[in-house]
């Protein structure tokens, strides 16, 4: 069966490390887009425009197709990864990490930032409470009057989580099953007379 759940942090959190005068301020925030993550790096050059580095890695979506690591500067493979590496270590989605670097004066090496970048989104993960998401398929449906019994009996019978609705001669009502109940509730609906169904999207 597929797997419909996730994991991710429920609320922003934060975590540090120090190193021979370097500090690495740790952000870790629940996102779902893009366009999200554009914004927080907006608000958070403008907060820490003093810092030698902004380096951070994300993941989207619930089968974690989305990512992308950056090193901001700092020498390959050094900071986007290791802050990547934490993500993936707690199987974690829908997450932006950004390390923010205070510059000490001593230059770390490979290793030192490696370890830096890594403890650091660690303890911002450590902070943050994971939590488990059901993947869920949106769908609409149409049908006339007649059919309502049928179709709030089915909703009722699995406990369908119902979005919008509008009940006249024509009725219309939006709906979220989870993703492994989707074809089976989607069966039960096609065979109710005159109603009509569209997938919209994943959740």
């Amino acid at each position: 069966m597929f797997e419909d759940t996730y994991y991710t942090i429920s609320a922003p959190s934060e975590g540090l490390f120090k190193d021979r005068g370097s500090r690495f301020i740790a952000l870790a925030y629940p996102v779902t887009t893009e366009k999200e993550i554009k914004e927080i790096q907006v608000s958070l050059r403008k907060k820490y425009h003093d810092a030698r580095h902004h380096c951070y890695a994300y993941r989207l979506g619930y089968d974690k197709s989305v990512y992308r690591v950056n090193d901001d500067g700092e020498p390959s493979g050094t900071a986007g990864k290791p802050i990547f590496g934490q993500i993936q270590s707690k199987d974690l989605t829908n997450i932006f990490i950004v390390v923010i670097r205070y510059f000490g004066g001593t230059l770390l090496g490979v290793s030192g930032l490696i370890n830096a970048y890594r403890s650091a989104a660690a303890d911002a993960i450590e902070h943050a409470q994971i939590i488990q998401k059901t993947i869920m398929d949106l769908y609409e449906i149409s049908f006339e009057y007649p059919a309502m019994n049928n179709v709030m009996k089915l909703m009722k019978d699995h406990g369908l989580q119902q979005i919008n609705q509008h009940f006249d001669l024509n009725c219309k009502l939006s709906f979220a099953v989870r993703k492994n109940d989707a074809i089976s509730v989607y069966d039960k609906l096609k065979k109710i007379e005159s109603l009509q169904i569209k997938f919209i999207q994943t959740l």
